[in-house]
């Protein structure tokens, strides 16, 4: 028999009936409905928490803090030089708005650092949060400037 809209049921044993708790002593399930005797378990209004391990102490607990994280750390969002002179014509001024618009940084509220890598022979005007010492060397010496710009209002 094919198979079409007026036939359709759901697989076997997928559908039954919903278990009904603390319905007498007849039904299996009364007086304590299947949570045990005492604890916050057994309690109305008791929610699992995220990692809860039954009053035992949660995994995230028990093991070790590790290393150290500085909560003064500044990201930068990196941009090489050979990416900036493959995308920018002679004599544009490279800004983090203009990085954003060829695709070259995603976060539009990444601070910006440019590294050396590569050769840059185009005389740019690139602004950007941080300069690595040899990218501004590589800008200067091809005639661009490496400008130094605030970090944006938050």
């Amino acid at each position: 028999m094919a198979t079409n809209l007026s036939n359709l049921k759901p697989a076997d044993g997928s559908k039954f009936p919903k278990k009904r708790v603390g319905r007498g002593p007849g039904s299996g399930n009364g007086k304590t409905a299947a949570r045990g005797y005492k604890g916050a378990k057994s309690r109305s209004g008791f929610k699992f928490k995220r990692g809860f391990e039954g009053g035992q102490m949660p995994l995230h607990r028990r093991m070790p803090k590790r290393g150290f994280n500085n909560i003064f750390r500044v990201e930068y969002a990196v941009v090489n030089l050979d990416a900036i002179a493959e995308r920018f014509d002679d004599g544009a001024t490279v800004s983090p708005d203009t990085l954003r618009a060829v695709g070259l940084v995603s976060d539009r509220r990444a601070l910006i650092k440019v590294l050396a890598r590569g050769e840059v022979s185009k005389k740019l005007t690139v602004q950007a949060h941080k300069f690595s010492g040899k990218a501004a060397e590589k800008i200067a010496a091809a005639g661009g400037t490496a400008d130094v710009i605030g970090a944006p209002a938050a």
